[in-house]
C-alpha cells in the first residue's frame, strides 16, 4: 500500500510534463522581415556596391531578422520613378539622385552646386550634415537610411585641356548640373545617353566628358579619353530612402540598427568611391598611359568665379521659395572645410 499517495501524485505530474515538453513541436520562429531595394545604375557601379554593403551589414546586424533583396540596373524601378515608387510602396527602399527631378529637392541641390568639393567622402559627410540640420520638407513622406555623393566630376576629353582657353567651344557630353557649368567655362553641353558616348567621342562628335573619374575604367572612357584635368567642378547627390509605413511597422532593434549605420554608410560609400577612382587613375595609366593635367593657380581661381553666377541663382531661386539659400550654401562650405580637416 502506498504511504505517500501526494508524492506519488507530485512524482507522475512532473514526469508527464517532461514527457510533453521532450514531446512538443518547436516553438515557431518569427518570420524573417523581407525588403525590397530598388536601384537604377548597373550593379557594379558603386551605388550598387553601396546597396550590396549596406544589405549585408542589415542582416548581420539583426541576426538575420532582416532579408534586403535588392534589385540593380531599374529591374524594379527606373531611376526617375524611385523616389514616388517607395512613397508608394513599389519598393520598400530606393536609391536614387534628387538632380534626376530638378527643382523637387532645393536644399539637396546645394551640394550639386560646382562648389569644389575635394573628394566624395567629404561631400558625402557634408551632404548628410546638411540634411541632418535642415530635415527638409522635400524628404517628408521618407524615412532617409542614408546619404552620399559619386566623386567631383572632371574632364575626359580626346584632346588635352591644359587652360580655360582649351575648353572654349569644345563639345563635350554632360548632363543634369553639369550643363551650366560648361556652358560658363566656355564649352558646349551635348546631352546623350552613356551608351552613346564612346561612339561619339571615336566619331568627334563630342571632345569628351564631364563626370567622375571612376568611369575611365567601369566604362572604358580611358580608351578613348586619353586626357584628364583635375578641376573638381560638382558632384551628384543621392538618398537612400525608406517607405514611411514599413519603416514605422519595423521592431525597435531593427530601426536601431538602420538608425546606426546612416553615417557610417555615408562615410564608407564614399571612402570607398574615392578609392575606386585611384585605382581607375593607376589602371588607365598602365594600360593606356592616361595623363592627369593639373590647371593652372590663376585658371583654378578664374573657374570659382566663373561658377559665382550659378551659385548666386541657386541661393536666389532657393530664398524665393522661403529658404535661407545663402545660410545652406554657407553650411555647406563649413562642412566641406570641416571633413576636409577631418580625415
Amino acid at each position: 500500500m502506498n504511504r505517500h499517495p501526494i508524492r506519488t501524485m507530485l512524482a507522475l505530474t512532473l514526469f508527464l510534463g517532461v514527457l510533453a515538453t521532450a514531446f512538443a513541436p518547436p516553438p515557431a520562429m518569427a518570420a524573417p522581415i523581407t525588403l525590397t531595394y530598388a536601384n537604377f545604375p548597373p550593379a557594379s557601379t558603386f551605388p550598387c556596391i553601396q546597396m550590396e554593403r549596406w544589405s549585408r551589414e542589415i542582416e548581420k546586424r539583426t541576426n538575420g531578422q532582416v532579408k534586403i533583396n535588392t534589385f540593380p540596373g531599374g529591374t524594379l524601378l527606373p531611376a526617375k520613378n524611385i523616389f514616388d515608387g517607395v512613397i508608394a510602396g513599389t519598393a520598400d527602399i530606393g536609391n536614387f539622385a534628387m538632380s534626376y527631378q530638378p527643382g523637387r529637392f532645393p536644399v539637396s541641390e546645394a551640394a550639386d552646386l560646382p562648389l569644389g568639393f575635394p573628394s566624395a567622402r567629404v561631400a558625402s559627410l557634408a551632404l548628410y550634415d546638411l540634411i541632418d540640420k535642415y530635415k527638409p520638407n522635400e524628404f517628408g513622406q521618407v524615412k532617409i537610411l542614408t546619404l552620399f555623393t559619386c566623386p567631383p566630376a572632371d574632364f575626359m576629353t580626346s584632346k588635352p585641356v591644359r587652360t580655360l582657353k582649351d575648353l572654349k567651344g569644345m563639345e563635350l557630353r554632360v548632363s543634369g548640373t553639369g550643363v551650366d557649368v560648361v556652358k560658363n567655362l566656355g564649352g558646349i553641353p551635348i546631352a546623350m545617353p552613356q551608351s552613346e558616348t564612346p561612339e561619339a567621342i571615336q566619331k568627334g562628335i563630342v571632345k569628351g566628358v564631364v563626370s567622375s573619374l571612376e568611369v575611365l575604367k567601369d566604362m572604358n572612357y580611358a580608351a578613348y579619353c586619353p586626357f584628364a584635368t583635375d578641376t573638381s567642378l560638382f558632384v551628384v547627390s543621392f538618398a537612400v530612402v525608406m517607405n514611411r509605413d514599413k519603416w514605422n511597422a519595423l521592431p525597435a532593434d531593427v530601426k536601431k540598427a538602420m538608425d546606426d549605420l546612416r553615417v557610417e554608410q555615408a562615410e564608407w560609400t564614399g571612402r570607398y568611391v574615392d578609392g575606386h577612382v585611384a585605382e581607375a587613375l593607376t589602371w588607365s595609366k598602365q594600360k593606356y598611359n592616361h595623363e592627369v593635367i593639373q590647371l593652372p593657380a590663376a585658371d583654378k581661381a578664374e573657374i570659382k568665379k566663373l561658377m559665382k553666377p550659378i551659385i548666386d541663382g541657386y541661393i536666389k531661386k532657393v530664398s524665393a521659395q522661403g529658404l535661407p539659400g545663402a545660410e545652406i550654401v554657407a553650411d555647406v562650405e563649413r562642412l566641406t572645410k570641416k571633413y576636409e580637416k577631418n580625415k
